[in-house]
């Protein structure tokens, strides 16, 4: 049987750069071959790849490993028709990996459409024991579990081409299985192996495998692999990129809005401001950006964003202070899956509202972006598990009244990043942390209450202000208080206190997919631990949570 990839180590937690960020959802298939095709025009071409998802938590870094290298690249079910993907035109195919065993009953099969099409072919880990049982070969469980790094001796020497074109002779990989291929299909040959694993990588004509995963950070030239695959074996030209991105996407508002209004949910943060950017260059003033101040913000949240907004932004802007209204829906709900609906469902009853005073409007226009549906796992993403609802996902109610506009949805936050550069937005703007779509509601572990958001706001003001202050705002993914929903014994003076626990939480990471827990310094530590217990009359301890995602995700709720 495979290892079950959602239970490993992230090695990824060592990223390039130093949220979730907001996540296959309700854009179709037809609508991103669109996009394809609007992007093609100018005489430019932009190759398309898809990932067929197999179970694998690490299928989205395969999907944004492809993106890197200029390719467009969207991650489906494994289960997916062929009539839904053609409109694509993949020039190339990926089966990620994934913990069933190909041997097993109940598991996932490839599609027969996959081999009949006769497109380039990569498996990884699962996706090529998939591909070797499919065409005939034996796939069994090894004798001895091969799980972290290991050392691959290429075949062919200097003169080879393909996969390893370019490459030394031995490569370090990340290995992660419990099976391995006992006899290649019929044609194949063996490209790689290892101590463990006598068929590392194989090969016949455009079909290749890999039992090691190119996508992780433990595969050192895993970026180069994947290059290979995409440029030699697929011939892609790599030519995806944030200026055709944005060329194909103001061609799609306007033909998809034509002359209908499109009211805007701001939120200040990266997503929906880019999305706002974008969306305005589109259609101008068809579009009315709604910033609802929820109650859940940090401190002084709502004045910057408005201040920042005017500043940079020619176009109309409507403020609404929603905070009693949020508070009153949030009261005494504790699930955080019923936080998120409830937000999720009291924004766009706000929008329905505003829509009504400065309507009709035909759209609702969000800053989704790709995690947030493959963590939703929608019906358009069945292939990965549910990690959670985000609010503006599974969280809108099934009678809304708008058309959706997600502008971002396919993107990640290093690409929402690119394109907020792109179209000229400041770094104030651009570079700002990620911040949940449901605030601070999923930083406080208990119900919603006007106090403890008091405390919580204080105590993340202060977090922000010493890591800032340190020099390590831009070493740090994100950075951000939670207020635990227990009490400690403490002692201030000679005086016992009964106090609040404050956590803090630092993580590093690329593109919000996985992250690791920031090695902070200890005086850094010190510093904000000091400051919160003496200037925050209500907390006495302060923890610091040292967990990865995997297993943890980035929010607590």
């Amino acid at each position: 049987m495979s290892t079950p990839e959602s239970t490993i180590a992230d090695p990824l937690a060592q990223p390039i750069d130093p949220t979730e960020g907001e996540t296959v959802g309700s854009h179709s298939l037809d609508e991103s071959a669109h996009l394809l095709a609007e992007a093609g025009k100018g005489g430019k071409t932009v190759d398309a790849v898809i990932v067929l998802d197999f179970g694998s938590q690490y299928s989205q870094l395969i999907t944004r490993r492809v993106r890197e290298v200029g390719v467009y690249c969207e991650l489906l079910a494994h289960d997916v028709a062929w009539d839904q993907v053609e409109t694509l035109a993949p020039k190339g195919i990926i089966l990620s990996g994934g913990p069933a065993s190909v041997y097993a009953a109940d598991a996932p099969a490839l599609p027969g459409w996959v081999l009949e099409r006769n497109i380039p072919v990569l498996g990884i880990c699962y996706g090529m024991q998939l591909l070797a049982h499919a065409l005939g070969g034996d796939v069994a469980p090894a004798a001895r579990r091969e799980y972290g790094p290991a050392t691959i001796e290429i075949a062919g020497g200097a003169s080879r081409t393909g996969l390893f074109a370019g490459l030394e002779d031995t490569l370090d990989v990340w290995m992660s299985h419990g099976d391995h291929i006992d006899r290649l299909p019929d044609g194949f040959e063996i490209l790689a192996s290892s101590a463990n694993s006598p068929i590392a990588a194989m090969r016949r004509e455009h079909l290749v495998g890999l039992q090691f995963h190119p996508e992780v950070g433990h595969t050192p030239q895993g970026a180069e692999i994947l290059r290979n695959f995409l440029t030699e074996i697929c011939e892609c030209a790599t030519t995806w990129s944030a200026e055709s991105f944005i060329d194909a996407s103001i061609r799609e508002i306007r033909q998809k809005v034509g002359s209908g209004r499109v009211l805007l949910g701001l939120s200040g943060g990266v997503d929906s401001s880019v999305a706002a950017a974008l969306i305005h260059r589109a259609i101008g003033d068809q579009l009315t950006a709604v910033f609802v101040n929820n109650g859940l913000l940090r401190l002084g949240e709502a004045e910057l964003v408005r201040e920042v907004f005017a500043r940079t932004f020619g176009m109309q802007l409507v403020y609404v202070d929603a905070t009693d209204r949020f508070l009153r829906k949030l009261a005494g709900i504790t699930d955080p899956e019923g936080k998120r609906k409830a937000i999720g469902e009291e924004f766009i009853r706000v929008f329905e509202g505003e829509a009504d005073k400065a309507g009709p409007f035909d759209f609702l226009a969000q800053g989704t972006l790709y995690p947030d549906v493959i963590e939703s796992t929608t019906k358009d993403t069945r292939g990965a598990a549910k990690i959670k609802t985000h609010h503006n996902v599974g969280g809108l109610p099934d009678d809304m009244q708008f058309t959706l506009i997600e502008p971002l949805k396919f993107l990640f936050k290093d690409e929402v990043r690119a394109v907020g550069h792109t179209l000229g937005l400041p770094d104030e703007v651009v570079e700002r942390q990620p911040f949940p779509g449901p605030g601070l509601a999923v930083r406080t572990m208990s119900d919603v209450n006007e106090p403890d958001l008091d405390l919580l706001r204080r105590a993340d003001a202060l977090v922000r202000e010493e890591i800032e202050a340190a020099g390590l705002a831009k070493d740090v993914w994100q950075y951000f208080a939670v207020l635990l929903p227990v009490r400690s014994t403490g002692v201030m003076g000679d005086y016992r206190t009964y106090a609040r626990v404050c956590a803090i939480r630092a993580i590093t990471s690329e593109d919000a997919m996985t992250a690791d827990w920031a090695r902070l310094p200890y005086d850094v530590l010190a510093r904000m631990s000091n400051r919160i217990v003496n200037e925050i009359d209500g907390i006495n301890r302060v923890v610091y949570d040292i967990s990865s995602k995997p297993p943890a995700t980035i929010e607590w709720e």
